[in-house]
């Protein structure tokens, strides 16, 4: 991609053409409990996050800031609780020490010791005022401060679905990028420096999640890597007892009987008494004789010796397109060739000759040929980027997806984000922003749907999707009475570390999301929302009346 201008940009298509469940049981013998990058874009819908929704946190990395200066508070907090508690022992202890020394003096000679009427007085004075000031002392609880402030910000806590939505999101990244269990629990991530580390601990919980969500393959991943990791040492609170147990059950689910019983046995000869391995072993030992023709294998004692790890395909998805946009987000399979490339440019625009940008005409980058996807350098500034997130901020919700049987908006799990909705008489700065889409586009504002702005989560992502009604769908915009979508405007709001490309899969093209710049692309196109490592602001506008075609 011919790349001569700084690093911003903005992309638009024109085509004219219309384009067009996992089941899972458990055996009687396993009865386990069932619980749980950040970039900025701008499509002239916009992303931020806030607290008007206490839930779905993990949607919304701007939200998920917030909590950082929460949990910096309670430390803070935490600390102020411990200092009194120290400066309260440290009293307790110094009064202790005092009267041990007296102690020993009066008790060796009381008589004597009373003889002296200062120490007669004294003893009266201790008892009945000293001792009740050190009772007093005791009963104090430094803790009220700290269980006050907590209870307070309780109510902003993330929940049991924030934290598997959280987990889930890692093992999206996890599969999209082809990371590896290991390197991704010591924080090895493309395009990311961090000393951000899973303990055995933070692993079981992966795996837990996984496993609970019926979702085996994750499960065994994870809790392969919970062993791993603590077959060399490494402290943790949950046992070997406890991985075996989960991961035992989740081998068998993936087909590996033989394995299956390995482990069992292991887990039997750790915990003898664990009633649900032994009826598990004995149901995986008659089903896999049943496998070798009645030769029933011999039961051997599982031995500490270190347990081998299994390595188990990914199961196909129902979605029949994800292994080529998982392949755009890696970058791999982009069709744009060295002949294709050489017809790529840059150039100044000036909307046709449109006043607005005749002195200060806009950088355009061709991205794609195509359909043709085209950037536009530094199309917004910072300031108005840092307001558009300010206003959006205290709006954002878990953004929706029409649900295609019933017409409802509703929220999926193949859209990772908050978003919110501005309207031009909100703030000149929104206005300006419109004013400056209609006059690079030629394409009306008045009928295109209000600025949205989305925020993405951890993992954030978009499934494949057409952003306008397809012929079976005539009236998905109705209610609007403006006619279809014809065109798309993302204004990239935040650099990512990592991911956070647009992916079209049915041409292979992969865009990467640049802060400042403002991708365009028409109605015909089905993009992808890739996920990404970092923090994800884009604001974009659904446009919905034609003007004229940009060549």
């Amino acid at each position: 991609m011919l790349r001569s201008w700084p690093q911003d940009v903005a992309a638009i298509k024109y085509k004219f053409h219309s384009v067009p469940a996992i089941s899972h049981h458990h055996q009687t013998y396993k009865d386990f409990e069932m619980h749980g990058f950040q970039g900025f874009c701008s499509w002239v819908l916009l992303c931020c996050c806030c607290w008007i929704s206490q839930a779905e946190i993990f949607t919304s990395i701007g939200q998920m800031t917030d909590l950082v200066f929460t949990e910096k508070e309670l430390v803070q907090s935490l600390r102020e609780y411990i200092k009194a508690e120290e400066s309260k022992l440290a009293a307790v202890k110094s009064w202790a020490n005092k009267l041990d020394s007296l102690t020993k003096i009066s008790t060796s000679d009381p008589e004597g010791f009373l003889a002296h009427p200062v120490n007669a007085y004294k003893l009266m004075k201790r008892l009945n005022t000293e001792w009740s000031e050190l009772e007093s002392l005791v009963l104090q609880n430094p803790s009220d401060g700290f269980i006050s402030n907590i209870t307070a910000h309780r109510q902003y806590f993330p929940d049991e679905e924030d934290e598997t939505g959280a987990a889930k999101a890692l093992m999206r990244l996890q599969d999209t990028y082809q990371l590896d269990s290991e390197a991704f629990a010591q924080g090895k991530l493309p395009g990311t420096h961090s000393d951000a580390l899973l303990t055995v601990d933070d692993c079981f919980g992966m795996g837990k999640t996984a496993y609970n969500d019926g979702d085996y393959y994750h499960s065994v991943l994870w809790m392969q890597q919970a062993l791993r990791q603590l077959d060399a040492g490494e402290e943790a609170e949950v046992t070997k007892s406890d991985i075996l147990d989960y991961l035992s059950y989740s081998v068998y689910q993936m087909g590996d009987l033989p394995r299956a019983i390995e482990l069992t046995r292991r887990l039997v000869a750790i915990d003898p008494s664990h009633q649900r391995a032994g009826g598990n072993l004995r149901y995986f030992e008659v089903l896999l004789s049943k496998q070798i023709n009645e030769q029933k294998q011999e039961f051997e004692p599982a031995t500490e010796q270190p347990i081998q790890l299994g390595t188990y395909t990914r199961p196909k998805d129902h979605l029949p397109e994800r292994e080529a946009y998982e392949a755009l987000c890696r970058g791999e399979g982009v069709q744009m060739n060295e002949a294709r490339r050489s017809r790529l440019f840059c150039r100044y625009q000036d909307g046709h000759r449109n006043p607005q940008l005749l002195l200060r005409p806009l950088m355009e980058e061709d991205e794609w040929d195509s359909p043709r996807i085209v950037r536009y350098i530094h199309f917004l500034s910072d300031q108005e980027m840092d307001r558009i997130k300010e206003l959006a901020k205290p709006r954002l919700a878990r953004a929706t997806v029409r649900d295609p049987k019933t017409g409802i908006l509703t929220t999926a799990q193949y859209r990772v984000s908050k978003s919110a909705w501005l309207e031009a008489e909100e703030d000149p700065i929104i206005a300006r922003v419109n004013q400056r889409i209609q006059d690079v586009t030629g394409l009306t504002v008045e009928t295109a749907e209000l600025l949205q702005v989305a925020n993405y989560g951890v993992g954030g992502q978009y499934e494949p999707h057409y952003d306008f009604s397809r012929k079976d769908e005539p009236d998905a915009f109705k209610r609007l009475g403006t006619g279809n979508r014809v065109a798309t405007m993302l204004n990239y709001m935040s650099d990512v570390v990592a991911g956070g490309a647009t992916v079209f899969p049915d041409f292979g093209a992969s865009i990467k999301p640049r802060k400042f710049q403002i991708n365009g692309f028409t109605r015909g196109v089905r993009s992808f929302g890739d996920p990404a490592a970092s923090q994800k602001w884009i604001d974009f506008h659904l446009l919905t009346h034609f003007v004229y075609v940009y060549n």
